[in-house]
């Protein structure tokens, strides 16, 4: 691994040219990352880069007037199975626009089986949920609201909800051109107010940016072990922080599965759901993660590189909440990461680090870094139902 000085050599000069490409700056000096939905050899030196503008798609570009419904959108119960599961039930602002547990809330009578990921910063990610099902915000939404265990919603009965909505039907008309509040639109919207949840002036971001002051010694030290000693680098790399692909690193079993009888029922179901074998639905005790999308034994057990930025406030952490602290996800790769019911498949990138308390804690203090001010807004009224208004009868 380079010395720090010379990985981030020319790293501060491209900055603005970064910045001007958004999440697409995963590239320097000819070096770039493969995205393939396998991933290659991850690059070590993939160049840590000050975070741009979020990409807009072209097919749903941003306007203020989507940008508010979709926050309406975004906090309303009616995008559910019943009023109780907007998007903000799982992703709260005040606990790091996540849920502050070691798995999500789930659709009532339910409970979910995986972690609740911040969407802080979402817009830049090419593949959404832990395993990387949706490729778009868009597409996100959509299956969110639908999930049994999370949203639980029908597409016709939340559509028809929207149409009793006077305030919405003018909106969708406005923003979309839609005779009535179409579904789809309505997951556009949800989109684009949250491509608008990004940070980009972080401590980090400034000092790459040529702040030398917006970094303390503690955190220069942290960031020196982040693309050496500690090898992190490896694979949270990129303005991103996150190279997108699927390892194994160890991480143990939700512990809620041994006690939690509603928990096993989800587990169960998720199973079953997702096409595991009867051998793999009997006897499985984790999460085969990456190998419900592949049905690959390897991939048993993978989970995509989540972003470490906004961490500071998304704790508990890893895919099913198991460290409670960052102290405890370095102590956890320090020990060269856990073991799982899929050991066989545990990435060799994971191997003990030997870094002492005083590396542990600079590398911590670094990591803190990766995160501004808390991002809270304030939630918006909600408009109300008003019945349809009848036809006048034919003379």
């Amino acid at each position: 691994m380079k010395d720090l000085s010379s990985y981030l050599k020319g790293t501060i000069a491209t900055a603005a040219l970064f910045a001007a490409i958004g999440s697409q700056a995963f590239a320097a000096d000819s070096m770039e990352i493969e995205a393939g939905i396998g991933g290659a050899d991850p690059d070590p030196d993939a160049p840590l880069v000050a975070l741009g503008e979020p990409p807009i798609p072209l097919d749903n570009p941003q306007t203020d007037a989507k940008i508010e419904l979709g926050k309406m959108l975004f906090f309303d119960p009616r995008l559910g199975g019943n009023p109780s599961t907007p998007c903000s039930a799982c992703h709260l602002p005040d606990v790091g626009w996540d849920v502050e547990a070691p798995i999500s809330f789930g659709y009532p009578g339910t409970t979910h089986w995986r972690n609740s990921q911040t969407i802080v910063n979402s817009a830049y990610y090419g593949k959404l949920f832990w395993a990387g099902s949706s490729k778009s915000l868009e597409s996100q939404a959509k299956s969110a609201a639908g999930g049994a265990v999370a949203g639980n919603g029908e597409a016709d009965m939340m559509e028809a909800r929207l149409a009793f909505v006077p305030e919405y039907v003018e909106r969708f008309n406005d923003v979309f051109g839609d005779q009535w509040p179409r579904i789809s639109s309505a997951w556009r919207a949800i989109a684009a107010f949250e491509r608008t949840i990004v940070q980009t002036d972080t401590p980090f971001d400034n000092y790459l940016r040529g702040d030398d002051a917006a970094l303390s010694e503690e955190q220069k030290r942290g960031l020196e072990l982040f693309t050496g000693k500690a090898q992190c680098s490896e694979c949270h790399n990129g303005a991103l922080l996150s190279d997108e692909k699927y390892y194994n690193t160890g991480v143990p079993a939700y512990d809620g599965w041994l006690d939690d009888g509603l928990a096993q029922v989800t587990f169960r179901y998720e199973l079953y759901a997702k096409g595991s074998t009867e051998e793999g639905y009997r006897h499985t005790k984790d999460d085969p993660g990456f190998y419900f999308r592949t049905k690959e034994k390897a991939d048993k057990g993978k989970f995509r590189t989540p972003s470490l930025r906004y961490t500071l406030y998304t704790e508990p952490y890893m895919h099913n909440g198991m460290l409670e602290t960052l102290e405890d996800v370095v102590e956890f790769y320090n020990q060269g990461g856990g073991e799982n019911e899929f050991a066989e498949n545990k990435s060799q990138l994971i191997q003990p680090l030997g870094l002492n308390d005083q590396e542990m804690a600079d590398l911590v203090a670094f990591l803190k870094s990766l995160s501004g001010e808390e991002l809270l807004i304030e939630e918006p009224d909600l408009p109300d139902y008003q019945p349809l208004p009848a036809v006048a009868a034919e003379e």
